[in-house]
């Protein structure tokens, strides 16, 4: 890219300005500095929170990114004003369960198409950090498979899709009450699992830190835990380690060939 922008501006059809804005590594919007870098950087471009922001910095934010990226992804948005963003640009998909906002350039594309997520869910409370789990993964280009309603309460349902969880790249394990899922899961599979915690509870839940606390004190290996509700964290979490499980399966399909 680096040589391409040079080469241009050598033949005079890319200006020093126009050089100097594509090479830039943030954006300037004054109220916001969008990130143009950070899937360089990180695997992945920059996501929005959406709580918080008006949903005219939502559009100008997501324009920035849109402008250079082929997805786009916000968090935490309210219908209310993701409706007011789908009227600027009506290619974008709101998911009311998760409260995700998103667009792809090319949404039946599948980026990692060897192997899954899966996102495993124990109650139909749950749902919501599900979903914005599930989903932030799509976006990101990992295939998701969603098992949910799974929870130890009835653990026959889980052990029914036994199969499929074990032949997951990663696993999202989703709970609240007790929080006990992830370390049914845990102590089954030999992938890595992302406990994610939720605040579905009666009192002593304590809006999800009882949940937390046991997913931190999991004697089950392999565990790791994001904060409570944090859908977007384990779902992205999940995308990058299933990234990295798809390079290792082409460079040892390279080495093969």
């Amino acid at each position: 890219m680096l040589e391409d922008i040079l080469e241009q501006v050598q033949k005079g059809t890319l200006s020093v300005a126009e050089a100097k804005e594509q090479l830039a590594t943030f954006e300037n919007l004054g109220f916001a500095k969008v990130d143009h870098h950070r899937k360089k950087r990180q695997g992945f471009q920059e996501i929005i929170f959406g709580e918080g922001k008006t949903a005219e910095q939502i559009i100008s934010i997501s324009q920035a990114l849109q402008s250079r990226n082929n997805q786009v992804l916000i968090t935490r948005i309210s219908k209310e004003k993701a409706e007011i963003v789908q009227g600027v640009s009506p290619e974008f998909i709101y998911n009311e369960t998760a409260r995700i906002l998103f667009w792809k350039e090319n949404s039946t594309a599948e980026a990692n198409s060897q192997g899954y997520v899966a996102v495993v869910c124990a109650g139909t409370s749950d749902l919501g950090v599900a979903e914005e789990a599930a989903i932030t993964a799509e976006v990101l280009g990992s295939k998701v498979k969603r098992i949910y309603d799974v929870g130890v309460a009835g653990i026959h349902r889980l052990l029914n899709h036994l199969d499929e969880i074990q032949r997951a790249t990663v696993i999202v394990a989703v709970a609240g009450m007790e929080g006990a899922l992830p370390s049914v899961v845990g102590g089954l599979v030999s992938a890595p699992v992302i406990a994610v915690p939720t605040s579905v509870g009666y009192g002593a839940n304590f809006n999800g830190l009882s949940a937390l606390l046991t997913m931190l004190n999991s004697c089950a290996s392999g565990i790791s835990v994001v904060n409570i509700d944090n859908g977007f964290g384990g779902g992205y979490n999940a995308a990058l380690i299933h990234q990295l499980a798809q390079k290792g399966v082409e460079k040892h399909e390279d080495t093969v060939l």
